[in-house]
C-alpha cells in the first residue's frame, strides 16, 4: 500500500511538472529554436532575441516644505511641481500618500502636540487646489505627459503637489515651535 501510495506519488509530481512547462512555453509567445552552423568554408546559425521591460514610473523634483511665521488667521497653502513619469503604454499610474501620524495621517508634532495638514494633487503643474488625497488610499488612473524620467526638459509633465494647513487648526498650533512631519508619496504604473 505505502508503495503504491509512493508510485502515485511520483505520477502526479511529473504530470504536475509537464503541466507547469506547458504552461511556461505557452505563455513565452511563439518559439523559435536556435539553428547550429554545419561545417565548412562558412559556417551560420542563427538565434532569437527576446526582450521586455517591466511596468515602471518614478516620481522626482520633491522638495521638503518649510512654512514658518505664519498668520493663523489664513489657511496656509504650499504647492510645488513634481514630475511623474510611467513608461505604460497608456502613461497612467496611481498615487497613494501617507504621513508620519498616528495610522499614517497627515500630522504634524513636536512631542504630544499636534496638527493635521491635508495633502491634494493636480496633474496640471502650477496649481493651489487639486484632488484631496487621503492617507493610504490611492487615486487611480491618473495620466503622465512627461516623456523623460526627471522631466528635465522644462515643465511637460509636471504634476502639483499641494500640501496646506487650515487656518482653525494653525489657530491651535503653539507659537514660536516647530511641528514636522513626513509625507511619502508612492507612484506605481497602471
Amino acid at each position: 500500500m505505502v508503495k503504491r501510495l509512493g508510485n502515485m506519488r511520483n505520477r502526479l509530481l511529473r504530470i504536475s511538472s509537464l503541466v507547469l512547462t506547458v504552461a511556461a512555453v505557452m505563455n513565452c509567445g511563439p518559439i523559435h529554436a536556435a539553428t547550429q552552423g554545419a561545417l565548412g568554408e562558412t559556417s551560420t546559425g542563427s538565434i532569437t532575441i527576446s526582450v521586455s521591460v517591466a511596468s515602471r514610473a518614478q516620481i522626482s523634483g520633491l522638495s521638503d516644505v518649510s512654512l514658518h511665521a505664519l498668520d493663523p488667521a489664513m489657511t496656509a497653502i504650499k504647492s510645488q511641481n513634481v514630475c511623474v513619469w510611467s513608461n505604460t503604454p497608456s502613461r497612467t499610474y496611481r498615487i497613494t500618500a501617507s504621513g508620519s501620524g498616528a495610522g499614517n495621517s497627515f500630522s504634524l508634532a513636536n512631542g504630544p502636540l499636534t496638527t493635521p495638514y491635508s495633502v491634494a494633487w493636480n496633474t496640471a503643474p502650477g496649481q493651489t487646489a487639486g484632488v484631496a488625497l487621503t492617507a493610504g488610499t490611492s487615486i487611480e488612473g491618473l495620466v503622465s505627459t512627461a516623456t523623460e524620467r526627471t522631466c528635465a526638459s522644462g515643465s511637460s509633465g509636471r504634476s502639483s503637489l499641494i500640501v496646506s494647513i487650515a487656518s482653525s487648526d494653525l489657530e491651535g498650533m503653539q507659537p514660536e515651535t516647530n511641528y514636522l512631519g513626513l509625507l511619502r508619496l508612492i507612484v506605481t504604473p497602471e
